[in-house]
């Protein structure tokens, strides 16, 4: 795990000032995956164990459609590493992320639906990849949404799956403009990539395995650390869908 206050000139933001010590910091990544979702082959008590060796201290697994993956890593989490049950939610529009859900939100509701179905369980919410052209991105439609950017915990300006055009720096843009906390995320769909990017929070705000020592170290200059994992990675996951897809898992 590299030190907090690294970050890539790439998000446009500035860099952050050296922490005084790791120890004093949480090392948080909001966007991740399992073999729950139909484009990843990752376990998940293994993506909880490579989160906690790696250094993460706090993952939310974010599996598309079903919090079930979050679920069975929460149940065999490793010591100091909470596991937040989250789920990346497809809407009508893009997708959103949702954190410390209950059950599952159901896909295909408008992103205002899905945001009160994720508020009325006590979750937060964030917005994904916002700019990705490859994904199912809310970009295109923030603009006809309205304040939609602003209704959201937290922005991605810092997606590490994101590895052509200027994607994180206009996410990181939007974040800025709209007066919502960036994170920096993974969004993990093997293990080779499971701590390349995460957030430093600062413990001293709270416990961001709440809700609200979450939404206080967002509030507290979370220190950004961007990294990516080989593009070849990313290789894998076509061969993931195809595998789950045979499996009956497919979306």
């Amino acid at each position: 795990m590299a030190e907090p206050g690294s970050r890539s000139s790439a998000t446009g933001l500035e860099p952050a000032t050296h922490p005084p010590s790791v120890d004093e910091w949480a090392f948080v990544d909001l966007h991740c995956h399992t073999s729950a979702s139909f484009d990843s082959l990752a376990a998940p008590a293994r993506v909880a164990a490579v989160a906690a060796h790696r250094g993460l201290t706090h993952l939310a697994i974010t599996d598309h459609d079903t919090i079930n993956g979050a679920l069975e890593a929460q149940a065999v989490a490793p010591d100091g590493l909470t596991v937040i049950v989250g789920q990346e939610v497809r809407t009508t529009e893009g997708d959103l992320i949702g954190t410390f859900l209950t059950r599952a939100v159901p896909r295909d509701l408008s992103p205002a639906e899905a945001i009160a179905a994720i508020r009325e369980q006590g979750g937060l919410v964030g917005i994904p990849h916002p700019f990705d052209r490859l994904r199912g991105s809310l970009g295109a439609a923030l603009e006809r949404l309205g304040d939609l950017a602003a209704r959201v915990d937290w922005i991605e300006a810092w997606n590490a799956r994101l590895v052509f055009g200027d994607g994180n720096a206009r996410a990181a843009a939007l974040a800025h403009d709209s007066g919502v906390p960036a994170v920096s995320v993974s969004d993990a769909h093997t293990t080779l990539e499971i701590g390349v990017a995460s957030t430093a929070l600062s413990l001293a705000a709270g416990d961001p395995g709440t809700t609200a020592g979450l939404l206080a170290g967002l509030a507290a200059e979370p220190r950004l650390m961007t990294g990516r994992a080989s593009i070849y990675v990313r290789a894998v996951t076509p061969v993931a869908k195809v595998i789950q897809r045979v499996r009956g898992r497919g979306r």
